[in-house]
Formats: structure tokens, sequence, C-alpha cells
């Protein structure tokens, strides 16, 4: 098992950035599919960007061009890099991670271990 923690999301004007952090508990490099995930109020919950154990990553294309994921293995954390803030972009965002079975870069794949969230919110 493996416990995720996020942070990093808070309040923006649209056009501005934020780096959100998730801290996994335990080294996920190599045995784990990693991703962010959005939901919005009143919306299904979305998968932004995927990442796999090679490095090789998967965007969602309402993002694309402004959402980055990375991960420090080393300290066990992934990043989403999110620039270029839209209003609609507004929503509680969420990390998780799932055993490697097949494709890491398939967003209908189930995924087993989730964060709490980090709310992020975009003003106009």
């Amino acid at each position: 098992q493996v416990q995720l923690v996020e942070s990093g999301g808070g309040s923006v004007q649209a056009g501005g950035s934020l780096r959100l952090s998730c801290a996994a508990s335990r080294s996920t490099s190599s045995a784990y599919c990693m991703g962010w995930f959005r939901q919005a109020p009143g919306r299904e919950r979305e998968g932004v960007v995927l990442i796999d154990n090679i490095g090789r990553t998967r965007t969602a294309d309402s993002v694309k061009g402004r959402f980055t994921i990375s991960q420090d293995n080393a300290q066990n954390t992934l990043y989403l890099q999110i620039n270029g803030l839209k209003p609609e972009d507004t929503a509680m965002y969420y990390c998780a991670a799932r055993e490697w079975v097949g494709s890491c870069l398939d967003f209908t794949h189930r995924y087993d271990y989730w964060g709490q969230g980090t709310q992020v919110t975009v003003s106009s």
C-alpha cells in the first residue's frame, strides 16, 4: 500500500501558476503508475496527467501545454506544475497511484490509492 498527501493548492488569479506536490509514503517509481486527477463541483472526476515508471507522460487535451507532471524519486514526491490557470481549472486536485499492471498511460484504468486532495480556485 501507499499513502499519498497533496499540498500546494490555493486561490490564484487567472493566468497565474501553481505547483502541486504529492508526497508518497514509499517509493513509487518502479512499481506504481501515478497520476493527477481533478473534480470540479457538480462534475465527474477527470484524469489530468499520468506518468509511468520510466517518466513517459500523458496529458489530457483540455490542459495540454499548461500542465506538466514530474517526479522526484529520491523524495518520493510527485509534482504538477500548472501554468496559465483558467477559472475552469477550479477543482479539487487529487494525486493517485495504482500498482503497475499494463500501460500506465491509460486514463480508463482504475486507481487504488488516493490522497485527500488539494483545492485550486482560480478567479477571473
